[in-house]
Order: C-alpha cells, then structure tokens, then sequence
C-alpha cells in the first residue's frame, strides 16, 4: 500500500524593531578677531580627498618552542581576565579514498573520551569552569577566564595526549553523518559545493573528494585511530594563546602540559596540482523540480599565502563579488534576478581557488551566466574607476578592523605569520599596503587571476529549461551531465528500454501483489498511520487517517499541540492552523488533489478514478534499475514513480512537491507499507519514520467533520 506524504510548508516570519535616532550635526568655525560663526560652503562637485590608511595597532607577539617542536606564540591582551587558545595542525591534506570521511570523524571524537575520563566527566569539566574547548582534526580552539587557566589546560592536554576513541561514540558520529548526507540529497548548495570540488580538483586530490554513504558507513575505529597516531604530532603544531597571559607565565604551564607530547614522523604527500580546463566546460546537475538554478564559474589558481600578490588579488575579488559590489549590483540590483552574486578567490599553499556564484530563477540562467563572465572580462580590460577602488578599500578597511576584535583573528595573524614565512609587520603594514593598491595592479590581478574562459561553469537546476542555452558557454557547445555525488553520465542512455512485454500496467500488477496483493487491499476499509520526524531540533508528529472510499485528514503537532492539519470529508476540504487560529477552505486545484490523496489505493483501478500511467523506460537508481513511471492525474498534473525492477516496490515518487524516496517495507497484517519516507522541503529533507500502523478500526466519520 503506498503511503503518501503531504507537502506542508511551514513558514515563521521574524520580527525584530527596528530603532532610530536622527540628530542633527551642527559645523561651526571660530573667526579669531571676534569669534562670529560663518557657514561653511560644501563643493558637492568635487569628491573629498582620500585619507591616509588608519592606523590599526595588532598586539604583538612573543614566541618559543618546546623541546617536541610545538611552536608557541604569545599575544598579551590584559583588557579582561581571559585567554583563548588556537591549536593547527599543519599536516599535508590526506586523500582519505573509499574511506573518505575518516579524517573528520576521528576529529568529531575527539572529545568523546580519554584513558581518564569519559565524555561525561569532559563535559562536566568543562562547563564547570565556564569555558569552550573545540577540538577538530585540523586542532584545536579554546578559551577559558584567566583564573581557570589551568584546570583547562588539564582538560585539553588530557585529550590532545591521551584521546581514546571508542565504538559506541562512533557509531554517534557516523548516525549524524548520514543523516546529514540524507538532507544533502535536495539541498542545491550542498550538491554545487560536492559537484564542484571534484571537478575543479579530481577524485586523486583530497581537496576533491567528499564524504559519501558508502565510504561513512566503511569507516573503522582503527581507520580514526590511525589518523590520531600518525598526525596528532606536536611538531607541525602552531599553538597561539592570546590574553591575560604573559610570556613568562605561559611558558612553564605548556612545558608541564604539553611538554610529554610525543614527536613523531607526520606523512607528507604529495599530489599532481590540478590544472584549469583549457575551454569553459558547462556541467549540469539535473534536479527536475527545481524553480531556481545555483549557478558556479569556478577553478583552480596558484595562489600561495606568502604571495606577494596576495592583498591586490584580495581587493581585485572584492571589487567584482567579494561583497556587494559588481556581480551584486549587477544580477540583483540592475537586473533583479537574485538575491546575491558573489565570488571568492581563496588561497592556499597548495592549490587555490576562484568561485563565482549565484542562485538565479530558472528562465534567466543563461542570462545570468552571460553577466557573470561579463563582469570577470570587463574587471580584466577597463581600469577601475578610482571612486569605485576607493570605496572597495574602504569596505575591507572596515572590515579589517572589525575582525581585530576577536582575539582569535590575532592568534591567527600570529600563526599565520610562522606557517606560511610572512615579513613579521606583514598584518601590521596590511592596511597601508592595501591602501597602495592601484586600479593598474587590479587589472593586471584580474588578468592573471580571473579567467572566465578557463573555468568549469556548474549549474544545478532543471536540465530541461536551462541545458540547451548554457550549451553555447562550453567547448564545442557540449553540455556534461553529472549526478549530485559529481558521477559524469549520458543523458541519451540514462534511460533505458525496458524488456519485451513489460508495460505501465505491468509494473503496477507487480507492485500491488508485492505489497499483498488485489484481494488484502480491497479489504482496507481505514488507516490510521502515525509517523514522527525531526526538524530544526524539534520532534514533529505527522497522523494520517483514511476511510473508504473518499475521506482524508492528516495533522501535524509538536508535542501536544496541534500546529496543523488538512481535512477532506468526501465534498469539502479545510486547512486549519488552530495555534493561530486559522481556517482556509480548500478549492480549485488545491480541492481536487485533497480529493486524489483520500483514494485508499488508486493503483488497483487508475482507469476508473480517471489516473493514466505511461511508462517511461527503465532508469538506475541508487544503484539498481527501476521502472519509470509517469501518473497524470485527472486535473493534468503529474508526478514520475520509480519502481524496483527487481522487488517490484515503489522507492521514489517525484512530482509538484519534489522528491520523495521510500524504503524499510514492512508487513502489517499481510500488506508492505514503507516505515521510512524521506520527503523534499526545498532545501532540505524531511525523514519520517513509522511508528505505528492500524487498518479497519471502523472509524467514525466524525474524525473527519468540517465545521
């Protein structure tokens, strides 16, 4: 018996007031001889001179190295009674393979245990204090007050020397992962940021590769454990602790806590730097129901850290997407076709990157695309206008301040300054040295760092609206199609013919004998279904009542409330909303879809409550083939089934409200009913799982009265 699902959307409007206060500025000058007040005169024609770079003084630090090679930096800031620490490791990224994934998992357990102390106890201790410790695999992040100092570098070189992982925490981080990955399947930026990575990088770069639910569910303790062993070594860490703290306190407290900290060989890799596409290359992710496309001009740039062209590159970004600026003026402000368009240009001592993005209504993809690569060349072959140059500087200025105050932002400069080789006033001369920028060093920046026609454009969108105008934007016109895990296939072949005598009512036969069959079904009379799901945080409970031949409810609530429910009685339906105290009858196509939903089992007579089905072909999912089906409903809308060739069971049903897979049947009463159902909610995903099934209960119709 198929379930389905209703699309609810819940929308929470936020309102915060907004407070203004509006003074008046006075300007006044003092004449010498008898100290009258004259008006000034403003020269609106003429723009105000720029002033000279702000002078922005960054703590100074103080360094020194342990005996095992840990380098520690010291920055004194004695304003309040608090110190933070920053612990990197600066070990070469690890090509993880079928195991991808294992590196951040051993960083997630970190703090689930010691030989001492439990997760428990570790927890305990650190909120008794009052502090934050957040480990990862890179290191990590720390801060406690002053007076406690000590009782936190207990804890954390407790877990940094003694970390012991174990089974059942595991088994925690890797349950959280798939359900991440689940909520990935629909989510556009999700998908872009996967897709992308491995084009711009390959599967032989780990900047390339991405965790999966294959390579999750292979990762071992002994896999995480071996990523601890070898690369938690103190002599390629940076640790800087920034605060009340001086040197000559600091020093004997990292000897006594971290000073037993084995050295050891860390592994060093080494990979072929991946090279930008000789012509633009157009790749498409098709996500039939999308009404929007996430669109990525991207590619890899040899930029290193220590580049002495770091900051004219940085302000060259900036002026085309780094804020809102160029590619923000342009596809929102003039044109009106996004929220936001930004770039990024990141780099890195290995291989950096630039990135343009925006997420775009499907009509204008292409001609979003066409301002994207028109904005790259025009920053590459006209000068920057120097008022334009001016106010850019002046945004990162500001911004470059702002950052100061987070002591973590110093701790960085400081490590910064040791890992990658920077002059030792690098950060100190950084706003003078982007001052000096010139609208000749941002084209020559442009230039050599952004290259439309060396890139791989990405659009994840629907293929069937968007792919035939973006063709002309790739070498020799050609459109590449990848799945959302970054798989290249061919669209002509994805489906494929089915074998001699299998037709749409076939296929549907062989599902409802495997679900139970013509004769259990037919003797459903009611269903009461309930299922629960999780969202944002928050337990939901969804209950489905059905009688025959044509009655439907479904309600929503959050612990004993009810903050939902839909109701058709055979004629009428009804939203209601009774937390807000809202009804809305239901009419048109709304009306008629209530109505289809009521339909116990439509598949045992499509014909006679007016459904067509065509099958479409045979198509791969997850790995196993199954039968595409297309259900027009009597009204004309339509939604595509996909089922198991093998099972014979429906796994996905995609139609006006996304996409919703099915799995985990189980038998109740002799009838298959799926007990997980993972439902599209835009962006994300919705998991439901059954939690109880019940048929021919003789329910009343009073379940289902509209008022």
């Amino acid at each position: 018996m198929k379930t389905k699902t209703l699309y609810i959307f819940f929308a929470i409007l936020l309102s915060l007031p907004l407070a203004a206060q509006v003074s008046k500025a006075r300007q006044t000058k003092k004449v010498q001889d008898n100290k009258s007040v004259q008006k000034e005169q403003l020269d609106r024609s003429k723009q105000p001179a720029a002033a000279a770079a702000p002078v922005i003084k960054i703590g100074e630090y103080q360094s020194f190295e342990l005996a095992n090679g840990l380098k520690v930096f010291i920055v004194e800031n004695h304003k309040i009674p608090r110190v933070a620490y920053s612990l990197v490791l600066d070990y070469t990224p690890i090509l993880e393979g079928t195991d991808a994934g294992y590196v951040d998992f051993a960083g997630q357990l970190m703090r689930t245990g010691t030989t001492t102390r439990s997760k428990d106890q570790i927890d305990e201790a650190v909120d008794f204090i009052g502090a934050s410790f957040n480990p990862s695999a890179e290191g990590f992040s720390a801060s406690c007050l002053s007076k406690h100092n000590e009782e936190l570098l207990g804890i954390m070189s407790d877990i940094v020397l003694n970390a012991a992982f174990k089974q059942e925490e595991l088994e925690k981080v890797r349950t959280q992962a798939l359900s991440g990955l689940e909520a990935q399947k629909n989510d556009p930026e999700a998908i872009a940021t996967r897709v992308s990575a491995k084009l711009v990088y390959g599967t032989a770069y780990p900047y390339g590769e991405s965790m999966n639910e294959e390579s999750v569910k292979k990762i071992t303790l002994d896999k995480c454990n071996e990523f601890y062993k070898n690369y938690y070594k103190p002599n390629v860490g940076y640790l800087a602790i920034v605060g009340d703290i001086t040197l000559a306190q600091a020093k004997p407290l990292i000897e006594k806590y971290f000073g037993s900290w084995q050295r050891g060989d860390v592994p060093v890799k080494a990979y072929a730097a991946p090279k930008a596409p000789a012509k633009p290359v157009v790749a498409i992710v098709d996500r039939p129901n999308a009404v929007q496309s996430t669109l990525n001009v991207t590619y890899p740039l040899d930029l290193k850290p220590n580049s002495p062209d770091v900051i004219k590159a940085q302000v060259t970004n900036t002026v085309l997407g780094g804020g809102t600026f160029r590619l923000f003026n342009n596809l929102r402000e003039k044109h009106g076709w996004t929220y936001g368009a930004y770039s990024q240009l990141t780099r890195d001592k290995l291989i950096g990157r630039f990135t343009a993005s925006a997420e775009v209504r499907n009509p204008v993809t292409d001609s979003s695309l066409t301002q994207i690569i028109y904005e790259m060349n025009r920053l590459r072959t006209e000068p920057v206008p120097d008022a334009e140059l001016s106010m850019v500087k002046n945004y990162m200025m500001g911004s470059f301040g702002r950052s100061l105050e987070n002591p973590n932002t110093v701790a960085n400069f400081a490590i910064n300054t040791a890992r990658y080789n920077l002059p030792k006033d690098y950060y100190a001369n950084y706003l003078t040295n982007m001052s000096a920028v010139t609208s000749a060093d941002v084209q020559a920046m442009a230039q050599k760092y952004i290259n439309p026609d060396n890139a791989y454009i990405l659009v994840v969108g629907k293929a069937e609206e968007v792919a035939t105008k973006l063709s002309q934007f790739g070498k020799g016109n050609k459109t590449q199609y990848y799945d959302i895990d970054g798989n290249l296939y061919d669209p002509s072949v994805k489906v494929k013919p089915v074998p001699a005598g299998v037709t749409a009512g076939t296929v549907i036969s062989n599902y409802v004998k495997a679900i139970g069959g013509a004769k259990k079904l037919a003797k459903v009379k009611d269903l009461t279904m309930h299922m629960t799901s999780t969202m944002q945080g928050m337990t939901l409970a969804f209950d489905f009542f059905r009688k025959a031949p044509d009655k439907f409810l479904v309600q929503v609530s959050m612990g004993p409330n009810v903050v939902q429910k839909q109701v058709f009685d055979g004629t009428r339906a009804k939203a209601i909303s009774p937390m807000q105290g809202q009804d809305k009858e239901l009419e048109g196509k709304e009306l008629e879809m209530m109505k289809y939903e009521a339909i116990l089992n439509p598949e045992l007579d499509y014909a006679s409550h007016g459904f067509k089905a065509a099958l479409l072909g045979m198509e791969e999912l997850n790995g196993k083939d199954t039968y595409k089906i297309e259900v027009t409903y009597p009204n004309g809308s339509k939604k595509t089934d996909y089922y198991d060739a093998t099972t014979g069971l429906l796994v996905r049903s995609i139609g006006d409200n996304g996409v919703t897979d099915i799995a985990d049947y189980r038998a109740v009463d002799g009838i298959m009913f799926p007990y997980s159902v993972s439902q599209e909610m835009g962006p994300q995903t919705m998991k439901l799982i059954v939690a109880s099934i019940e048929m021919n209960t003789k329910m009343k119709d009073d379940v289902f009265l509209i008022k």
